[in-house]
């Protein structure tokens, strides 16, 4: 892999426009993540989700190269129909289209950026792989005072002609003083066996809101990692939800550093997994400040060899008193094929907090399906309503009733 790695490195500069300065920058983070290599089940974040192993297993040999310098057509079908957007396309990581139709062109910047990420090149070896492949990275600035009017929609479209490739994608968002963001990630692919590397940093100034959906549900074979970081300024807000299903691996990692007094933060997700699916979602939420607030609760739904990963956890530094932390994960086992992993942390080094954590897994309660089928249903629907209402109890928790019911339509939940 060393020397694939060094070839297809050298390819992607043929092209660019990188600075010498920035290129030897990227060799540096390229040795470094030769030194580390891919994570793996020997380090305590990974040992739920091998993800050497699982791309040896899955796609073998990568090429970390994909030429992204010539233009790709968009598949109309990827769009969601029924909501006004404004919309960024990737197509294989390429970016095609920008249209910010909804907005107001001098209430945002879009910037070039090549900014790479030293401060959080040591959390794991696949964000120094990120920073050396990179190829086009934006930074999106929203301005005070300005709420964006409609959804932004980032489609992940990868069609058929890429295939074992590593692709490597950043966006950073900075959300000025009250301004607000809602912003649905679609992940969408034709391809088959690549393994596709994500980074999102989100800067929320002081009284900003950001809601950040997160939606893989269309069945691939692709591999995924994306992480995502958060800073929250004062009395700021973040809601992050996620749909998970589609992908045949996905490990989603939130970092979030409540950084002001009175902000918050709520992490809310879904796994409906089958077919030997492995999904993993994995929080950090850092309470670093008095009177911040944070929530998660995720939920699994696993049959058919699936299986679903959640790690999550709380800290409060000694200076955070007054914060109230709450997190859930429950799971529903189809099968006894299935597997559930839960890994509930707190690290509290303040005396004046609310803060719990708890984890349960289960099959589906006969009774309750007894029940439903002397009402009139037969097996197969009391079954389907039961889960549900189980995961329509965190799709819930979506704040804005135009996006929740889109999702509940995207995913086809019953009510």
């Amino acid at each position: 892999m060393e020397e694939q790695l060094k070839i297809d490195f050298e390819k992607s500069f043929k092209n660019s426009s990188f600075s010498t300065k920035n290129i030897n920058v990227k060799k540096e983070f390229l040795n470094k993540f030769i030194k580390e290599g891919l994570p793996n089940k020997s380090l305590e974040n990974w040992k739920f989700s091998d993800i050497s192993q699982i791309i040896k297993k899955e796609i073998g040999d990568l090429s970390f190269y994909n030429d992204i310098s010539s233009p790709s057509k968009i598949d109309p079908s990827i769009y969601l129909n029924g909501l006004e957007q404004n919309s960024i396309v990737f197509v294989n990581g390429r970016p095609e289209k920008i249209d910010f139709q909804f907005e107001e062109k001098n209430k945002l910047e879009i910037l070039d950026d090549f900014e790479l990420n030293k401060d959080y090149s040591n959390i794991n070896s696949l964000i120094n792989l990120n920073n050396a492949f990179v190829d086009k990275s934006f930074k999106i600035v929203i301005k005070e005072n300005y709420s964006f009017k409609k959804p932004l929609v980032i489609y992940h479209y990868t069609n058929k002609k890429v295939k074992s490739k590593n692709i490597n994608l950043r966006l950073n968002f900075v959300l000025e003083k009250n301004s607000s963001l809602k912003l649905i990630d679609v992940l969408n692919d034709a391809s088959e066996k690549n393994f596709i590397n994500t980074f999102y940093n989100f800067k929320i100034s002081q009284d900003a809101i950001l809601k950040n959906y997160k939606i893989d549900i269309k069945n691939n074979s692709n591999i995924k990692y994306i992480f995502t970081n958060i800073e929250q300024e004062k009395n700021s807000l973040s809601e992050t939800f996620i749909a998970s299903s589609g992908s045949d691996f996905i490990k989603n990692e939130i970092n979030c550093n409540l950084n002001g007094e009175h902000s918050s933060a709520f992490v809310n997700g879904i796994f409906s997994l089958n077919k030997q699916k492995h999904h993993e979602i994995r929080t950090s939420i850092n309470h670093l400040t008095e009177y911040t607030k944070s929530s998660q609760l995720i939920k699994s739904v696993l049959e058919n060899d699936a299986k679903a990963v959640y790690q999550g956890k709380i800290y409060v530094s000694s200076k955070a008193q007054k914060t109230d932390g709450y997190q859930l994960s429950k799971a529903i086992l189809l099968d006894e094929t299935t597997e559930f992993n839960a890994k509930p942390e707190l690290e509290i080094y303040a005396d004046d907090v609310k803060c719990s954590h708890g984890s349960a897994s289960g099959s589906l309660n006969e009774n309750s399906i007894f029940y439903l089928m002397s009402r009139g249903l037969n097996y197969k629907e009391a079954k389907e309503l039961l889960i549900s209402g189980f995961l329509l109890d965190v799709i819930e928790k979506i704040t804005d009733s135009e996006i929740k019911s889109l999702i509940k339509k995207m995913i086809g939940l019953q009510e």
